[in-house]
């Protein structure tokens, strides 16, 4: 039988960027080594309490009284265990990786949206981005950026930002005919009917992609513990090396938190969306 050992064609390709493309990774790492500082000094500024209180009011004024509570609760119990740090510095790497990958998401599901070749090039690759096992994306991550908070933010945003693409170009997909007559009939150029008619009504289904990518993003900024990352990710590693069930437990509690907050208060935004839209 023919032998193919396609890790060895990836291992050349991996390491002939490591070695002549290294000022464009150093420049790379700059910009998100900026990013995550600015998140993380935006965070670190206020007192603990003074956030989890706006964190609330967050909660209650774009989704319900009762999230909003939850959320007070959930964010006093952290803090009392001793969490508040770690789930900020994961709040941080999460709101940079998002940031990153909704920026190049949203513009090649509008493309692909647009362009049928586009969307069945993005298919199989998204198909790819999503089943390809989360620890995969720390391999090269590392390799081009050693270890730390810019693989972490790299690999996320990779494995985070399928949903986003896909949704994005299924919701402009999804546009009733009737809207894009209408706004053809008003004479509306190709970047108004985008703009004014196209994003406006697709926007709940973009929403909802972006739900996905921020649970997602979660998930991976865990696992990107493991490569020095920081944050939760750090505490749940520690637990489970060093036999700290408490520790592993607590950080666990803190993560699933942090999860319904984020998730319940974007699907707020999808719903009020889909609400304010009038019907056709």
């Amino acid at each position: 039988m023919i032998e193919l050992h396609v890790g060895d064609v990836f291992e050349t390709i991996i390491l002939w960027l490591t070695d002549n493309l290294e000022g464009f990774f150093d420049a790379i790492s700059a910009i998100i080594l900026g990013g995550v500082a600015v998140f993380k000094a935006v965070l670190f500024f206020p007192p603990s309490w003074l956030l989890m209180v706006l964190f609330a009011l967050l909660a209650w004024r774009l989704s319900s009284v009762a999230v909003g509570v939850f959320t007070l609760l959930g964010m006093f119990l952290i803090d009392a265990m001793g969490l508040w740090e770690p789930t900020m510095e994961t709040l941080a790497l999460v709101i940079a990786s998002v940031v990153i990958a909704l920026l190049v998401a949203i513009p090649i599901g509008i493309w692909a949206s647009k362009n049928d070749m586009v969307a069945n090039i993005a298919r199989p690759v998204l198909d790819f981005m999503q089943t390809l096992p989360a620890f995969v994306y720390l391999i090269p991550a590392v390799l081009f950026f050693q270890l730390g908070e810019v693989p972490g933010v790299i690999a996320t945003l990779i494995f985070a930002m399928p949903p986003a693409v896909r949704l994005t170009n299924l919701g402009i997909r999804q546009v009733p005919k009737d809207i894009k007559e209408a706004a053809i009939s008003f004479g509306s150029t190709p970047s108004q009917m985008l703009l004014k008619a196209e994003l406006p009504v697709a926007m709940p289904t973009i929403l909802a992609g972006v739900n996905q990518t921020i649970m997602l993003a979660l998930s991976m900024v865990v696992i990107t513990g493991m490569i020095g990352a920081g944050g939760l990710g750090n505490q749940v590693l520690k637990g489970i090396t060093q036999l700290e069930i408490g520790l592993g437990f607590e950080s666990g509690i803190a993560i699933v938190i942090l999860a319904i907050f984020l998730d319940r208060i974007t699907q707020s935004l999808g719903r009020s969306r889909t609400q304010r839209r009038p019907s056709h």
